[in-house]
């Protein structure tokens, strides 16, 4: 009888083991943020975060689910349990960190100024941008700084990155603030293959709106899954993972900026 109990109590362990381990993580992502994280023709999340989440969830041996948020939900959605992390290219800062815990940084990054060709813009003060409209993306680091910087412009926020985008190629805005490397990315590669639009000014590190880094968001009381996040990420970053697909999207080591 004895050894029937300790046979059943083994095989329940393994059972609970083994559900355990085939437990599904679940990353949210924005969706709308190329070349970071996009929806392809067939409605499928990609991107170099989603491709950086999925290899740390191998290298941590867990299954793990891509789900998609619009940004102005994406914290809400993590503290209501709807996935488990963030991986959508979301700054470290102070403010956020009042809401979720982050990981280290998974790259660095700064904000920049995009206009449209030959816009004459050289005065980046508050009296500089006066009558002036400026565009970014609600609830980002970048409408905080347009916000505080530039209190006197006419401002416009936009519920993703592409519709501010659109709206300086259609001429409807005189400036925008936003991530470098998106910016970077789509001034070069215009749907119609001409660019509208250019870089300007210095690029934005100021660290109350940049913060330090690019980092995971996850609930602040998961720090054991935390703490397996920032083992996985120097894990890929050792064995060349990160560096691949760094380099299947960017032309510089964004982990560094060099």
């Amino acid at each position: 009888m004895k050894r029937m109990l300790l046979a059943l109590a083994l095989a329940s362990s393994t059972l609970l083991s083994a559900a355990a381990s085939a437990e599904t993580l679940k990353i949210g992502t924005e969706g709308a943020y190329p070349p970071f994280n996009f929806q392809d023709s067939a409605g499928k999340l990609g991107g170099f975060d989603v491709e950086i989440g999925l290899a740390l969830c191998e290298k941590m041996k867990v299954e793990c689910e891509v789900v998609g948020q619009d940004w102005d939900g994406i914290i809400p959605g993590l503290i209501a349990k709807k996935y488990d992390m963030i991986i959508a290219s979301m700054f470290i800062t102070e403010e956020r960190k009042k809401q979720v815990a982050f990981t280290d940084p998974y790259y660095l990054a700064a904000m920049t100024h995009a206009a449209p060709k030959n816009s004459g813009i050289t005065d980046f003060t508050n009296e500089g941008m006066k009558g002036k409209t400026i565009g970014a993306q609600s609830g980002t680091t970048q409408a905080d700084y347009v916000a505080a910087v530039y209190p006197d412009a006419d401002i416009k926020l936009y519920p993703t990155q592409d519709e501010v985008n659109l709206d300086m190629a259609n001429g409807r805005l005189d400036l925008q603030v936003g991530d470098m490397i998106p910016l970077l990315d789509w001034v070069t590669k215009n749907d119609d293959g001409k660019a509208c639009c250019e870089l300007i000014g210095k690029p934005i590190t100021d660290k109350k709106f940049v913060g330090e880094g690019v980092g995971i968001a996850v609930r602040q009381d998961d720090n054991d899954l935390r703490e397996k996040l920032n083992a996985a990420l120097k894990a890929i970053r050792e064995d060349g993972t990160y560096q691949k697909i760094n380099d299947k999207y960017f032309s510089i080591d964004i982990y560094t900026m060099k």
